[in-house]
């Protein structure tokens, strides 16, 4: 899996970072405030992003389309800019508090960078929130500081269109001036298999159980799979 390869780039949340569930925790709580009575489950507030953001990936800003979407769906008395503001203070204390890297993800980080791996990171997470993880996340900081172990980190803004599209992954090869075949992506999540996949990267699915609703999809497309880092770490050694 690794041999051969020079560059090994990771998606975000729900790969790198355990951080679906927050995110479902975060709309939850937004949902709610914007008038809901309902009780949703997370399962099913999770559902509706993944299919709205799916809906609009080709959008300008597709958090600004997906949080009119819920203004409009619950009936909200804010405008699409102060649903998209209040998201973010809501979230602002998970990001620094809550999240942390998945079991034995910066120990794959660090065997990598010991190994003189390329190591970058390409994902729809937003500037302001990868700051927070580069720069006020503790639990980030204390195991494996964003800036030490990654040479490149291509994000939302830096891209006009997100995954499935596989634009983020083709400025990876182009600003490290590597062939496809000489990268390895990890994803955890359909959407970002495909995108692997469209960019015609080999592609390791690591397990997330927020993505349990399209395992049989993403084990067809993936061109390996991950339960954890401890395995990938193992197959690491083994193949080095």
């Amino acid at each position: 899996m690794f041999t051969g390869k020079k560059v090994i780039i990771f998606d975000m949340d729900g790969t790198l970072i355990d951080s679906v569930g927050i995110w479902n925790q975060v709309d939850q709580e937004l949902i709610a405030k914007l008038g809901c009575t309902e009780s949703l489950k997370e399962a099913e507030i999770q559902k509706q992003r993944d299919v709205l953001l799916r809906n609009y990936s080709k959008a300008e800003n597709p958090y600004i389309e997906y949080c009119k979407t819920l203004g409009e769906k619950y009936h909200a008395n804010l405008a699409t800019e102060e649903i998209l503001k209040l998201r973010y203070e809501i979230a602002e204390n998970y990001l620094k508090n809550e999240i942390d890297y998945k079991p034995d993800a910066e120990k794959l980080i660090k065997k990598l960078k010991e190994k003189n791996y390329i190591l970058a990171i390409a994902s729809a997470t937003r500037k302001p929130h990868m700051d927070i993880y580069r720069m006020q996340n503790q639990h980030i900081l204390n195991k494996a500081k964003i800036d030490e172990y990654f040479s490149l980190i291509l994000l939302k803004e830096d891209v006009k269109e997100m995954k499935p599209n596989p634009e983020i992954f083709l400025k990876v090869v182009e600003k490290l001036k590597v062939s496809k075949e000489e990268c390895l992506i990890f994803e955890d999540a359909l959407v970002g298999v495909e995108a692997a996949k469209n960019a015609g990267i080999e592609c390791v699915a690591m397990y997330d159980q927020y993505s349990d609703g399209e395992r049989d999809r993403i084990h067809q497309l993936a061109d390996y799979k991950m339960n954890t880092y401890a395995e990938a770490i193992q197959l690491l050694e083994n193949e080095n």
